[in-house]
């Protein structure tokens, strides 16, 4: 497993420009992956049961510490970034079904990747964790209700079916893992060094697959759709951070909690659109798959040359020690 660990680093390492070379060669030849649609809910759901099985009870403790900070943590993570969505696709007119799938990205939860950003920012990584995984549990009632509401102007949205998606797709993956983590932990220890290489090639598959379907759609809105997506992401990262700093919360958790705002699960909202909208709407969760790993690594370099001096910061920001996800590699 060693073997398999050091290049599941590699890969997570160099995430954004292995999918963008996956998308590079989907846009030149995209009938390599007709067909592939089809196979996007099961690689997800994959992905969310390595996410599953590495999560302990531990990871929640923070709830009973400071449910405040998680309280409001998720409350911004579900009225920033589908807010800005909504402002978003009015300010760039964006085409109905690229507008659909901005709305689904920012009504996403909390991407996993975001634990490993905020451990090099030197944030609470803690907080972090504990975000991403009550987000992605709150995701079948949220989500459905969100892209109905925001998005329902757009397309017609099927808010139950968006519901069953997300239980088989995410709940039940991630308590089947959880479960399996605490029934034969051995066994589940053993596989985890294979789990980031399996999180980055699903994801990879997923976007290829995405970036095939939508070759059109990117000839004619693909630049508008990049800028929605920087703008999107940005605007979170900020937002994440003002919400926390506004709310007298230490520098390290207001990094938690602009990471966790700012990052998506962007895998499962390509998956969403897929299957509920069409290849255009996913567009915008593929290109957010790269750029919030490009932007969240920028951000997290640059917070981490300015750490917290305060007395007690550095215990508060490296949380627990290296986040789960840095170790097994959670759907970016």
């Amino acid at each position: 497993m060693d073997g398999i660990a050091r290049v599941g680093a590699f890969v997570g390492r160099w995430f954004a420009l292995v999918v963008v070379a996956a998308g590079a060669v989907a846009l030149a030849t995209p009938d390599t992956f007709a067909g592939g649609a089809v196979l996007v809910p099961y690689l997800l759901m994959l992905i969310m049961l390595g996410m599953g099985m590495t999560l302990r009870p531990a990871d929640f403790a923070v709830v009973a510490r400071r449910p405040w900070a998680l309280l409001l943590g998720v409350a911004a993570q579900y009225v920033v970034m589908p807010g800005v969505a909504w402002l978003l696709t009015q300010a760039l007119e964006l085409p109905a079904a690229v507008a659909a799938g901005v709305v689904l990205v920012g009504a996403a939860p909390g991407g996993t990747a975001s634990n490993v950003m905020v451990y090099l920012a030197r944030g609470d990584t803690a907080l972090s964790v504990a975000m991403t995984s009550v987000s992605t549990l709150l995701a079948p009632l949220f989500t459905p209700l969100l892209v109905l509401w925001l998005a329902g102007e757009y397309l017609p949205v099927d808010a139950g079916g968006l519901f069953t998606s997300i239980v088989q797709i995410v709940l039940v993956p991630v308590l089947l893992g959880l479960v399996l983590r605490l029934v034969v932990p051995r066994a589940v220890e053993r596989v985890l060094p294979a789990l980031p290489l399996v999180s980055v090639a699903g994801i990879t598959v997923v976007v290829a697959i995405v970036v095939a379907g939508s070759a059109d759609t990117i000839a004619t809105v693909g630049a508008v759709v990049v800028l929605a997506v920087v703008l999107h992401n940005g605007l979170g990262l900020a937002l994440g951070y003002a919400v926390g700093r506004l709310s007298g919360m230490d520098v390290a958790a207001r990094r938690a909690i602009s990471i966790e705002v700012g990052m998506q699960n962007s895998g499962l909202a390509a998956g969403l659109a897929t299957v509920h909208f069409g290849p255009a709407a996913a567009l915008p969760a593929a290109v957010f798959s790269v750029w919030h790993n490009v932007s969240g690594s920028l951000l997290a370099g640059w917070w981490a040359r300015r750490p917290d001096a305060r007395p007690g910061a550095a215990g508060r920001a490296s949380g627990r020690g290296v986040p789960t996800a840095g170790r097994s590699g959670r759907a970016p």
